[in-house]
């Protein structure tokens, strides 16, 4: 038999923890010296401590724990706990790997303050289009708001247009504007330019969007994760040169391969004297 210290230390816990798990009845000591109080463990019950913090750290509760252990918890019924805790898990990973990605381009962003050159930035006029798009909220303009919401409608309107047998004829054009009736949120178009007529019954818009007729534009290279930097750099530059711009960016999307790094976008901001 091994002490509380020497059973703590095999089992890589402390013995506060061992005292806490006994008090709550998850795992007892084998035997009690009626006169010290002294705990003592077997060495079978490493495998009772092992499996208890074992499903401690998947997040299960003590009290679940112990039902768990208990056999108070059918097979079925807990591998549909472990499946449930399994999406749980992946899930945050999946949004702690999109805070960090956001983190590393806000970080990119302070980092080039005053280095990405302006002279990118251009002038010109932006003729008038005719797009087929579908529309959706974004909680905000932050790119963790608009990505999830555009890439889906981007998703959902190529297969309408395919259906339809609507052929694109040149690049997709996002578009923003702020949301009537919610705070800070922001509706999204997504399009692709199409020359289809307009008609009834399709399940997208076929819009003809105004041309502008001055934008600063400037050309934005890898994810749209990363864009805060390109735009603030486009925002600068505006202001510097005595402009104001006059409502969100047009996104022209010029070269979309499946390695994001290699996205090649166009920012197209109206602007106006200042």
């Amino acid at each position: 038999m091994f002490t509380i210290g020497d059973f703590a230390r095999h089992g890589r816990v402390s013995v506060r923890m061992l005292r806490h798990y006994d008090a709550i009845g998850l795992l007892r000591p084998a035997r009690v010296d009626p006169v010290s109080g002294y705990r003592f463990y077997e060495a079978a019950q490493l495998a009772r401590l092992n499996r208890v913090i074992a499903l401690k750290d998947l997040g299960f509760t003590l009290d679940q724990v112990r039902s768990i252990l208990d056999e108070r918890v059918g097979t079925e019924e807990l591998r549909g706990m472990l499946r449930l805790r399994r999406v749980e898990l992946e899930a945050a990973v999946a949004d702690a790997t999109a805070r960090l990605s956001r983190v590393e381009a806000r970080l990119r962003t302070i980092e080039n303050e005053g280095h990405m050159p302006t002279e990118d930035v251009v002038i010109k006029s932006i003729p008038p289009v005719r797009v087929a798009e579908l529309t959706g909220i974004a909680d905000s303009y932050a790119p963790e708001d608009i990505g999830p919401v555009v890439r889906p409608l981007y998703d959902e309107l190529c297969r309408r247009l395919d259906r339809a047998g609507v052929v694109p004829t040149g690049p997709g054009i996002a578009r923003y504007e702020d949301a009537p009736e919610r705070d800070g949120a922001v509706v999204v178009h997504a399009g692709i330019t199409v020359s289809a007529e307009p008609g009834e019954g399709r399940d997208f818009s076929i819009v003809d969007l105004p041309g502008i007729d001055r934008a600063a534009t400037i050309v934005h290279r890898g994810p749209m994760d990363g864009v805060v930097a390109t735009e603030q750099v486009l925002a600068r530059w505006i202001d510097a040169a005595g402009h104001r711009s006059t409502g969100y960016a047009r996104e022209l999307y010029l070269e979309c391969p499946e390695d994001t790094a290699r996205w090649v976008t166009e920012l197209q901001t109206p602007i106006a004297p200042a």
